[in-house]
């Protein structure tokens, strides 16, 4: 593999949540202090060429013209950088060229998808090589599926802290404000024109990401399809990691740790949406699935119709509306035990989620892989090893979930942004500010 240039490389930067991105990190406190560099990608040399004019970004963030249906021309990119953060979506049209040339070179990659048929894809393809090269491939860095994930992680981690228990149910439900952009509309249209009817069946099957299978009772929620099977891989990752420690006989302090990791063999994760009233709730959960079923969508006229009067694919919401934007979720974790054991665990966001805060968590994602955390001492020197506190799965590479990749790191991280906080602690004992030492 040829030498790096960048630190981070940033595909379709000239996107509505690309330009987001670059702007995060132009302003990044790790970036003025010249602790990692970055370049932006895109199509269009002239569009990368205004955005630097209206972000007003230094000379030191270059500029690079790639084309992702061209993979020579993406590969000879992806080696130029440590970690790709890739928004070039729909990822079942054109995400797996940069999937392919980072697992081949050994490239670390996050990225923004929801699309489970198309992870599905990618593990199957890439999963294997990646831990070969020792590439990190993690989907789903943006609100799809990092809250998700993180608050089934909090819960099951303040739920060890008090004892050896298993996690029976991990239930979430989700208050969220925001708006949506023409590019997250076209990733739907195309899983329905485009995605086989066989392999849009076969990953909607619960666990159909994990290496495992566990019971899961059942709730509405939109995004709750692609948070379940992300979390229930973050599940399948940990327990199988607990599993080979305790048949390979590995050091009995690792079997600990893989022990208190894992989320425990009968695990079972959902999601649901937090309406004012039963009503409004009982309402929606009607209502809504029927206009958006998948028999009414892959009606021709009606996908015309909502093409031609819904955002187009660059467009978002505004800034105001964006500073208008928020999320929490509230998770609930029983443990196995009798009698059980009750972890509270609530993860908000200040901002729109799906496009300010994804920006954030995606970019964190990414300079997890490079730099410790900002409130943390910088190293004492450039290095190319992973930073100190990831996951011991992270060190292996493969396609991973956000808490099997970054963990605490990340976690830490968010909160330093100050634009996310979390508690977590078990139902009547100690405070939240007593777990949040933990991490």
């Amino acid at each position: 593999m040829s030498t790096t240039n960048f630190d981070i490389v940033v595909f379709g930067a000239t996107g509505f949540t690309g330009r987001l991105i670059t702007r995060y990190l132009a302003s990044h406190p790790q970036f003025t202090q010249g602790l990692f560099s970055f370049a932006i990608a895109a199509r269009s040399q002239s569009k990368l060429h205004t955005l630097v004019q209206d972000l007003k970004l230094p000379s030191r963030i270059n500029t690079i013209q790639v084309d992702v249906t061209d993979f020579k021309s993406v590969e000879a990119v992806v080696r130029r950088a440590r970690v790709v953060i890739n928004t070039v979506g729909p990822y079942w049209r054109w995400g797996t060229p940069v999937v392919k040339a980072c697992a081949r070179n050994g490239v670390h990659y996050v990225d923004l998808t929801g699309e489970s048929v198309w992870i599905k894809e990618i593990i199957n393809q890439f999963d294997y090589l990646a831990t070969k090269t020792g590439a990190i491939i993690v989907p789903s860095c943006g609100y799809d599926s990092i809250p998700s994930d993180v608050s089934a992680y909090l819960s099951n981690k303040t739920l060890k802290s008090h004892g050896d228990y298993d996690v029976a149910t991990s239930i979430s439900g989700q208050k969220v404000r925001g708006g949506i952009s023409g590019g997250t509309l076209s990733t739907v249209f195309t899983l329905l024109e485009d995605v086989p009817r066989d392999k849009l069946r076969d990953s909607a099957r619960e666990h159909s990401l994990s290496p495992g299978e566990t019971p899961a009772p059942g709730a509405f929620f939109l995004m709750a399809p692609a948070n379940k099977k992300l979390v229930q891989r973050t599940f399948g990752l940990l327990e199988l990691q607990r599993i080979e420690a305790s048949q390979l006989g590995l050091p009995a302090e690792v079997a600990k740790i893989t022990r208190r990791e894992s989320y425990g063999p009968s695990f079972a994760y959902d999601e649901f949406l937090i309406l004012p009233s039963r009503f409004s709730a009982i309402a929606f959960s009607t209502m809504f699935p029927v206009s958006t079923s998948p028999t009414n969508l892959f009606v021709t006229q009606l996908r015309w119709l909502l093409k031609k009067f819904l955002p187009a694919p660059g467009s978002g919401p505004s800034e105001e509306s964006m500073e208008k934007g928020f999320f929490e979720i509230v998770n609930h974790t029983t443990s196995t035990s009798t009698p059980s054991v009750h972890v509270k665990s609530v993860f908000k966001g200040d901002r729109d989620p799906g496009y300010a805060l994804t920006a954030i968590m995606i970019s964190e994602s990414a300079l997890s892989l490079l730099l410790p955390p900002v409130s943390k001492p910088p190293p004492p020197f450039k290095t190319s090893s992973l930073p100190e506190g990831l996951p011991a799965l992270a060190k292996k590479g493969g396609v991973l979930t956000p808490m099997t990749a970054f963990g605490d790191v990340l976690i830490t991280r968010l909160i330093d942004t100050e634009r996310f906080s979390y508690e977590s602690h078990v139902v009547g004992q100690a405070s939240s500010s007593e777990s949040r030492k933990d991490v």
